[in-house]
């Protein structure tokens, strides 16, 4: 006989996947490598592909925490970043999640204030269980609105 999760136990749970989402982005805004890789699996998948047909260029699909982690701080580097997470709705099968989020996502040339690049975009979010913590397994990135210079993401 299996028993569920008690209401205290799913709480917990579905605050601990929003907290990976946390750790994922303060780890992109702080520039923050341990607190960025903790977010993430060893055989994650990044999938921004969605977000960036829609802005007009190609971005490869990323496997594995360590090249995540790279091409994320390394692409963004020259630039100061803030990601605001919002509506949360979190799905949770034994040790496997599901979250649906929305990312507030802007982008400030470091050394030029004035331009800028400020993304809506719909994470879907895949996790696993990882010991005490929750990690993201895969994230598919789709926009749903952006302003801005888009000539920021390249630091042009």
């Amino acid at each position: 006989m299996t028993t569920s999760p008690s209401f205290a136990q799913q709480t917990a749970d579905k605050l601990a996947v929003v907290e990976a989402l946390h750790r994922f982005a303060a780890g992109i805004d702080l520039r923050d490598k341990e607190l960025l890789a903790s977010s993430l699996s060893e055989n994650a998948v990044s999938d921004f592909r969605p977000a960036a047909a829609k802005a007009g260029f190609e971005y490869p699909v990323i496997e594995g925490r360590e090249t995540i982690v790279s091409a994320l701080l390394t692409s963004l580097s020259t630039l100061d970043t803030t990601h605001s997470i919002s509506n949360p709705r979190v799905t949770i099968n034994g040790d496997i999640a599901c979250v649906d989020v929305l990312v507030e996502a802007q982008h400030v040339l470091r050394n030029d204030g004035t331009r800028h690049y400020l993304m809506k975009n719909r994470y879907d979010v895949e996790l696993a269980r990882s010991g005490d913590i929750w990690v993201i397994t895969r994230n598919t990135v789709d926009n749903v609105w952006r302003s801005g210079d888009l000539a920021v993401l390249s630091a042009i």
